[in-house]
């Protein structure tokens, strides 16, 4: 009897253990039926939406045939953004100047957040963004890696703009991020929700999450859609990111100096960014998103994370777009009391011939 006494509430256990188990592997069913429900349901607003806005243009043309668009309504900008770079407070601005400055803001929601598209994708990408009259002006936003539209054969490239970050910085965010959100979001379960572990212990115990690999991010996003870009520590894809960065996008900043930034855009694209300065420093959006609970790495654990062979050459690539930030800021604002002005037109023409009689 005794015996039976001590094996019951053992069983009882076991029973209490697997009913545990079932009840948990039943609640996480449910929350990737609800996530698929919740993707399917913002696919079909979108096509919703898009189907409007195409509407409302078709009715204003009054059935006529489409007419060329002015210069200044046919541009296109693409900002893909990299993680954890102050994005979410640069392109909220966007969203709050696009009503009164009459462009539309829509944002590439690829599956997973997966940076690099399939080739089909990108062709249908290509050809949305080039040809999609209705919804230009256009800013595009997205967590997606370069695009050369120069291989489609299409007429008219989009302008691309980013922003980028210290590396380490950027993955000391992006780490905290994933386990405890933000206060844009603060209900939002997290894939790392409950993972107590700080930066400092995870590298110290060479865990995957903050493993050097982690820093290889801004250097593909930059590169763009080859294979070789998304090779860590790729001195090729590097230099790929640093020719595209000088060629191929019209400005990238840094979010440590993100206001500066914006000032030099408003001035460059006031189609797009007009009010913007004002809206950055007054707005109520302009630091909405902050990841919650992080922690500043100890220099014990930023010293061993900068002995990588990739922590060398992101940083690299970020000193490089700094200091390419910098000099075009010098070139085009100028600091008084403390204050920082936009500078004037410095070009006149003159000598215009023939004559006008």
């Amino acid at each position: 009897m005794g015996l039976l006494r001590t094996m019951m509430p053992q069983k009882i256990q076991l029973l209490a253990v697997l009913a545990f188990g079932v009840a948990m592997l039943l609640i996480e069913n449910q929350i990737q039926k609800l996530d698929e429900a919740r993707d399917k349901l913002e696919r079909t607003i979108a096509r919703h939406e898009v189907a409007e806005v195409e509407q409302r243009h078709s009715e204003e043309g009054g059935g006529r045939e489409s007419s060329p668009l002015a210069e200044k309504d046919d541009m296109v900008i693409i900002y893909n953004r990299v993680p954890k770079t102050a994005s979410t407070s640069f392109t909220n601005i966007a969203y709050d100047l696009c009503g009164k400055n009459r462009f539309h803001v829509l944002h590439i929601n690829t599956t997973k957040n997966n940076p690099v598209m399939s080739l089909q994708d990108q062709v249908r990408f290509v050809r949305n963004v080039t040809s999609w009259r209705e919804m230009k002006p256009g800013f595009y936003h997205g967590h997606v890696a370069y695009l050369d539209f120069s291989k489609y054969s299409v007429r008219g490239k989009p302008m691309y703009i980013n922003v980028v970050r210290d590396p380490i910085e950027r993955l000391v965010s992006y780490y905290y991020f994933l386990r405890f959100g933000d206060d844009y979001r603060p209900g939002l379960r997290r894939r790392k929700q409950g993972d107590k572990k700080t930066f400092d212990e995870c590298v110290s115990s060479g865990g995957s999450d903050c493993a050097p690999e982690k820093l290889w991010l801004q250097i593909p996003f930059f590169c763009g859609h080859h294979s070789e870009c998304w090779n860590a520590g790729s001195r090729w894809a590097l230099e790929q990111a640093k020719y595209n960065l000088v060629n191929e996008y019209l400005l990238v900043g840094v979010t440590e100096e993100l206001e500066d930034f914006i000032m030099i855009l408003e001035a460059a694209l006031p189609r797009f960014f007009k009010g913007a300065t004002d809206l950055y420093r007054t707005g109520k959006k302009s630091h909405l998103r902050k990841t919650t609970e992080k922690k500043t790495p100890t220099k014990e654990t930023i010293t061993k994370l900068q002995q990588s062979n990739i922590w060398k050459i992101e940083n690299e690539f970020y000193e490089f777009a700094l200091e390419q930030f910098q000099f075009v800021r010098a070139h085009a604002v100028r600091e008084k009391d403390g204050e920082l002005y936009v500078l004037a037109q410095s070009f006149f023409y003159e000598k215009i011939y023939p004559k006008v009689n």
